[in-house]
Protein backbone atom coordinates (compact mmCIF):
# COMPACT_ATOMS: atom_id res chain seq x y z
CA UNK A 1 0.00 0.00 0.00
CA UNK A 2 2.79 2.28 0.86
CA UNK A 3 4.13 2.09 -2.05
CA UNK A 4 1.27 2.19 -4.54
CA UNK A 5 1.00 5.28 -2.69
CA UNK A 6 4.28 6.64 -3.39
CA UNK A 7 4.13 6.43 -6.89
CA UNK A 8 0.48 7.72 -7.28
CA UNK A 9 2.40 10.50 -5.67
CA UNK A 10 5.24 10.39 -8.21
CA UNK A 11 2.88 10.53 -10.75
CA UNK A 12 0.78 13.02 -9.56
CA UNK A 13 0.77 16.19 -11.38
CA UNK A 14 2.58 18.99 -9.16
CA UNK A 15 0.73 22.16 -8.38
CA UNK A 16 1.25 25.21 -10.49
CA UNK A 17 3.55 28.04 -9.62
CA UNK A 18 1.81 30.60 -7.82
CA UNK A 19 2.98 32.97 -10.66
CA UNK A 20 1.75 30.59 -13.07
CA UNK A 21 -1.53 30.31 -11.94
CA UNK A 22 -1.99 34.25 -11.13
CA UNK A 23 -0.85 34.54 -14.49
CA UNK A 24 -3.77 32.56 -16.12
CA UNK A 25 -6.20 33.48 -13.30
CA UNK A 26 -5.33 37.34 -15.08
CA UNK A 27 -5.92 36.13 -18.55
CA UNK A 28 -9.13 34.60 -17.49
CA UNK A 29 -10.29 37.93 -16.18
CA UNK A 30 -9.09 39.35 -19.05
CA UNK A 31 -10.83 36.78 -21.38
CA UNK A 32 -14.10 38.18 -19.63
CA UNK A 33 -13.52 41.72 -19.74
CA UNK A 34 -13.12 41.01 -23.76
CA UNK A 35 -16.04 38.95 -23.78
CA UNK A 36 -18.14 41.53 -22.45
CA UNK A 37 -17.00 44.69 -24.45
CA UNK A 38 -17.84 42.25 -27.45
CA UNK A 39 -21.63 41.47 -26.29
CA UNK A 40 -22.06 45.31 -25.20
CA UNK A 41 -20.67 45.96 -29.21
CA UNK A 42 -23.11 43.50 -30.30
CA UNK A 43 -26.37 44.26 -28.33
CA UNK A 44 -25.72 48.16 -28.90
CA UNK A 45 -24.97 47.55 -32.99
CA UNK A 46 -28.08 45.33 -33.14
CA UNK A 47 -29.79 46.35 -36.39
CA UNK A 48 -32.82 44.13 -38.30
CA UNK A 49 -31.53 43.92 -41.83
CA UNK A 50 -28.27 42.02 -40.85
CA UNK A 51 -28.58 38.50 -40.63
CA UNK A 52 -29.32 36.13 -37.44
CA UNK A 53 -30.40 33.54 -35.69
CA UNK A 54 -34.19 34.21 -36.22
CA UNK A 55 -33.67 35.24 -40.08
CA UNK A 56 -31.99 35.22 -42.58
CA UNK A 57 -30.65 37.95 -45.00
CA UNK A 58 -28.50 37.83 -47.94
CA UNK A 59 -27.11 40.44 -47.72
CA UNK A 60 -23.45 42.08 -48.19
CA UNK A 61 -23.19 44.98 -46.13
CA UNK A 62 -23.30 44.99 -42.36
CA UNK A 63 -24.59 47.01 -39.76
CA UNK A 64 -23.64 45.56 -36.50
CA UNK A 65 -20.11 46.98 -35.59
CA UNK A 66 -19.11 43.46 -34.17
CA UNK A 67 -19.78 41.74 -37.48
CA UNK A 68 -21.84 38.50 -38.87
CA UNK A 69 -20.92 36.73 -35.41
CA UNK A 70 -21.80 39.76 -33.04
CA UNK A 71 -25.02 39.87 -35.32
CA UNK A 72 -26.26 36.43 -34.79
CA UNK A 73 -25.27 36.44 -31.38
CA UNK A 74 -27.01 40.24 -30.41
CA UNK A 75 -29.83 38.52 -32.59
CA UNK A 76 -30.02 35.25 -30.65
CA UNK A 77 -30.07 37.15 -27.12
CA UNK A 78 -32.96 39.61 -28.25
CA UNK A 79 -35.07 37.08 -29.32
CA UNK A 80 -34.66 34.97 -26.45
CA UNK A 81 -34.28 37.40 -23.51
CA UNK A 82 -35.38 40.98 -24.70
CA UNK A 83 -33.17 44.01 -23.37
CA UNK A 84 -33.09 41.87 -20.18
CA UNK A 85 -30.14 40.19 -22.06
CA UNK A 86 -27.59 42.92 -20.94
CA UNK A 87 -27.83 41.02 -17.75
CA UNK A 88 -25.22 38.73 -19.38
CA UNK A 89 -22.99 41.58 -19.96
CA UNK A 90 -23.56 41.98 -16.04
CA UNK A 91 -22.66 38.62 -15.37
CA UNK A 92 -19.12 38.53 -16.95
CA UNK A 93 -18.46 42.19 -14.96
CA UNK A 94 -19.72 40.71 -11.94
CA UNK A 95 -17.33 37.55 -12.34
CA UNK A 96 -14.34 39.89 -13.05
CA UNK A 97 -14.81 42.13 -9.54
CA UNK A 98 -15.58 39.24 -7.97
CA UNK A 99 -12.18 37.39 -8.84
CA UNK A 100 -10.45 40.91 -8.24
CA UNK A 101 -12.02 41.34 -4.88
CA UNK A 102 -10.85 37.47 -3.64
CA UNK A 103 -7.46 38.50 -4.68
CA UNK A 104 -7.02 41.34 -2.45
CA UNK A 105 -9.25 39.87 0.12
CA UNK A 106 -11.82 42.16 0.29
CA UNK A 107 -14.51 39.52 0.46
CA UNK A 108 -13.49 37.59 3.23
CA UNK A 109 -17.03 37.82 4.62
CA UNK A 110 -19.24 36.55 1.64
CA UNK A 111 -18.89 32.90 1.20
CA UNK A 112 -21.22 32.25 -0.86
CA UNK A 113 -20.95 29.08 -3.34
CA UNK A 114 -20.64 29.69 -7.28
CA UNK A 115 -23.94 27.85 -7.39
CA UNK A 116 -25.62 30.18 -5.45
CA UNK A 117 -24.64 32.93 -7.27
CA UNK A 118 -25.87 31.23 -10.54
CA UNK A 119 -29.22 30.47 -9.48
CA UNK A 120 -29.69 34.26 -8.56
CA UNK A 121 -28.52 35.03 -11.77
CA UNK A 122 -31.08 33.00 -13.66
CA UNK A 123 -33.64 34.13 -11.21
CA UNK A 124 -32.76 38.02 -11.86
CA UNK A 125 -33.01 37.15 -15.88
CA UNK A 126 -36.07 35.11 -15.99
CA UNK A 127 -38.00 37.48 -13.79
CA UNK A 128 -36.69 40.56 -15.48
CA UNK A 129 -37.67 39.22 -18.52
CA UNK A 130 -41.29 38.59 -17.67
CA UNK A 131 -40.95 41.93 -16.05
CA UNK A 132 -39.94 43.42 -19.23
CA UNK A 133 -42.89 41.78 -21.21
CA UNK A 134 -45.59 42.64 -18.97
CA UNK A 135 -44.85 46.36 -18.46
CA UNK A 136 -42.62 47.71 -20.87
CA UNK A 137 -44.65 46.21 -24.14
CA UNK A 138 -45.10 49.37 -25.15
CA UNK A 139 -41.38 50.35 -25.26
CA UNK A 140 -40.14 51.77 -28.49
CA UNK A 141 -37.07 49.73 -29.68
CA UNK A 142 -36.24 47.26 -32.56
CA UNK A 143 -36.04 43.27 -31.02
CA UNK A 144 -35.99 40.69 -33.16
CA UNK A 145 -39.51 39.80 -31.49
CA UNK A 146 -41.04 41.65 -28.56
CA UNK A 147 -40.10 43.23 -25.51
CA UNK A 148 -39.05 40.67 -22.74
CA UNK A 149 -38.38 37.79 -25.91
CA UNK A 150 -39.56 34.84 -26.13
CA UNK A 151 -38.35 33.87 -22.66
CA UNK A 152 -40.34 36.92 -20.61
CA UNK A 153 -43.32 35.77 -22.96
CA UNK A 154 -44.00 32.62 -21.94
CA UNK A 155 -43.47 33.39 -17.84
CA UNK A 156 -45.30 36.51 -18.41
CA UNK A 157 -48.65 34.75 -20.02
CA UNK A 158 -47.99 31.64 -17.56
CA UNK A 159 -48.05 34.17 -14.11
CA UNK A 160 -50.76 36.36 -15.54
CA UNK A 161 -52.74 33.43 -15.79
CA UNK A 162 -52.82 31.64 -12.72
CA UNK A 163 -52.44 35.14 -10.33
CA UNK A 164 -53.55 37.98 -12.92
CA UNK A 165 -51.43 40.65 -14.35
CA UNK A 166 -51.31 42.86 -10.45
CA UNK A 167 -50.32 39.92 -9.08
CA UNK A 168 -47.94 38.62 -11.62
CA UNK A 169 -45.84 41.96 -11.30
CA UNK A 170 -45.51 42.00 -7.58
CA UNK A 171 -44.49 38.23 -7.69
CA UNK A 172 -41.86 39.08 -10.59
CA UNK A 173 -40.67 42.04 -8.32
CA UNK A 174 -40.17 40.01 -5.53
CA UNK A 175 -38.55 37.02 -7.51
CA UNK A 176 -36.76 39.80 -8.61
CA UNK A 177 -35.46 41.35 -5.21
CA UNK A 178 -34.36 37.31 -3.98
CA UNK A 179 -32.82 36.60 -7.21
CA UNK A 180 -30.47 40.18 -7.29
CA UNK A 181 -29.79 39.45 -3.62
CA UNK A 182 -28.53 35.97 -4.44
CA UNK A 183 -26.28 37.33 -7.27
CA UNK A 184 -24.77 40.08 -5.95
CA UNK A 185 -25.04 39.22 -1.98
CA UNK A 186 -26.33 42.26 -1.32
CA UNK A 187 -28.40 42.84 2.27
CA UNK A 188 -31.82 44.98 1.54
CA UNK A 189 -31.96 45.53 4.96
CA UNK A 190 -28.55 47.13 4.70
CA UNK A 191 -29.42 48.95 1.61
CA UNK A 192 -32.44 50.58 3.23
CA UNK A 193 -30.48 51.52 6.56
CA UNK A 194 -28.09 53.55 4.19
CA UNK A 195 -30.83 54.84 2.05
CA UNK A 196 -32.02 56.46 5.10
CA UNK A 197 -29.22 57.57 6.71
CA UNK A 198 -28.37 59.01 3.31
CA UNK A 199 -32.03 60.60 2.86
CA UNK A 200 -31.16 61.89 6.62
CA UNK A 201 -28.24 63.44 6.27
CA UNK A 202 -28.73 65.39 3.33
CA UNK A 203 -32.04 66.18 4.97
CA UNK A 204 -30.17 67.86 8.03
CA UNK A 205 -27.20 68.75 5.92
CA UNK A 206 -30.10 70.97 3.19
CA UNK A 207 -31.71 72.58 6.49
CA UNK A 208 -28.02 73.25 7.86
CA UNK A 209 -27.70 75.33 4.84
CA UNK A 210 -31.15 77.04 5.06
CA UNK A 211 -30.84 78.38 8.74
CA UNK A 212 -26.57 79.33 7.84
CA UNK A 213 -28.61 81.32 4.93
CA UNK A 214 -31.35 82.74 6.76
CA UNK A 215 -28.98 83.53 9.51
CA UNK A 216 -26.74 85.29 6.59
CA UNK A 217 -29.83 87.18 5.37
CA UNK A 218 -31.04 88.80 8.89
CA UNK A 219 -27.15 89.51 9.79
CA UNK A 220 -27.21 91.76 6.21
CA UNK A 221 -30.99 93.06 6.91
CA UNK A 222 -29.93 94.53 10.48
CA UNK A 223 -26.43 95.47 9.32
CA UNK A 224 -28.17 97.71 6.67
CA UNK A 225 -30.65 99.04 9.27
CA UNK A 226 -27.90 99.94 11.46
CA UNK A 227 -26.18 101.79 9.15
CA UNK A 228 -29.63 103.58 8.25
CA UNK A 229 -29.65 104.81 11.58
CA UNK A 230 -26.55 105.63 12.46
CA UNK A 231 -26.11 108.27 8.64
CA UNK A 232 -29.48 109.74 10.42
CA UNK A 233 -27.95 110.41 13.35
CA UNK A 234 -24.65 111.96 11.91
CA UNK A 235 -26.86 113.98 9.73
CA UNK A 236 -28.89 115.12 12.47
CA UNK A 237 -25.18 115.71 14.70
CA UNK A 238 -23.92 117.68 12.05
CA UNK A 239 -26.95 120.27 11.73
CA UNK A 240 -27.14 120.96 15.17
CA UNK A 241 -25.44 123.56 16.28
CA UNK A 242 -22.38 122.76 18.58
CA UNK A 243 -22.41 122.80 22.42
CA UNK A 244 -20.36 123.91 24.55
CA UNK A 245 -19.98 123.08 28.34
CA UNK A 246 -18.99 125.54 30.74
CA UNK A 247 -18.24 124.48 33.90
CA UNK A 248 -20.27 126.70 37.14
CA UNK A 249 -18.39 128.52 39.12
CA UNK A 250 -17.57 127.18 42.46
CA UNK A 251 -19.91 128.36 45.56
CA UNK A 252 -18.18 128.35 48.94
CA UNK A 253 -20.38 128.17 51.86
CA UNK A 254 -19.43 130.50 54.82
CA UNK A 255 -21.31 130.13 57.68
CA UNK A 256 -22.78 132.68 59.81
CA UNK A 257 -20.04 132.54 63.03
CA UNK A 258 -17.32 133.52 59.52
CA UNK A 259 -20.18 136.39 58.42
CA UNK A 260 -19.89 137.60 61.73
CA UNK A 261 -16.41 137.87 62.08
CA UNK A 262 -16.10 138.97 58.85
CA UNK A 263 -18.53 141.93 59.17
CA UNK A 264 -16.84 143.12 62.38
CA UNK A 265 -13.41 143.00 60.73
CA UNK A 266 -14.95 145.27 58.13
CA UNK A 267 -16.42 148.06 60.51
CA UNK A 268 -13.56 148.03 62.85
CA UNK A 269 -11.01 151.15 62.31
CA UNK A 270 -7.52 149.88 61.90
CA UNK A 271 -6.29 153.48 63.52
CA UNK A 272 -9.04 154.23 66.58
CA UNK A 273 -7.51 157.27 66.65
CA UNK A 274 -7.48 158.71 63.44
CA UNK A 275 -11.15 157.96 63.21
CA UNK A 276 -11.77 160.55 66.06
CA UNK A 277 -9.62 163.72 64.86
CA UNK A 278 -11.22 163.27 61.37
CA UNK A 279 -14.32 163.88 62.76
CA UNK A 280 -13.57 167.22 64.92
CA UNK A 281 -12.10 168.32 61.70
CA UNK A 282 -15.17 167.94 59.97
CA UNK A 283 -16.87 169.63 62.78
CA UNK A 284 -15.08 172.53 62.73
CA UNK A 285 -16.80 175.85 60.31
CA UNK A 286 -15.07 176.30 57.14
CA UNK A 287 -12.81 179.10 57.36
CA UNK A 288 -12.74 180.16 60.88
CA UNK A 289 -9.18 179.71 61.44
CA UNK A 290 -7.38 178.14 64.37
CA UNK A 291 -7.71 179.21 67.81
CA UNK A 292 -3.88 180.66 68.03
CA UNK A 293 -4.83 183.20 64.57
Amino acid sequence: MTTKTAERGENAPSPLPEKIALILQESRWLALVVLAGFLSLALFGYHPDDPGWSKAVFSTAMNNPAGRAGAWISDLLLYLFGVSAWWWVALCAAIVWWGYRRLDGLRSGDRRPLAIALIGFVVVLVSSSAIEFLRFHSMKMVLPLEAGGMLGHEIGTLAVRYIGFTGATLLLLALLAVGWSLFSGMSWLNAAERVGAMLEGSYLGIRDLYERWQDRRIGREVAQQREVEVEVERERVEQHEPIFIEMPAPVVEVSKKVEKRIERERQTPLFPGSGRGRHVAAAAPVGTGSPTD
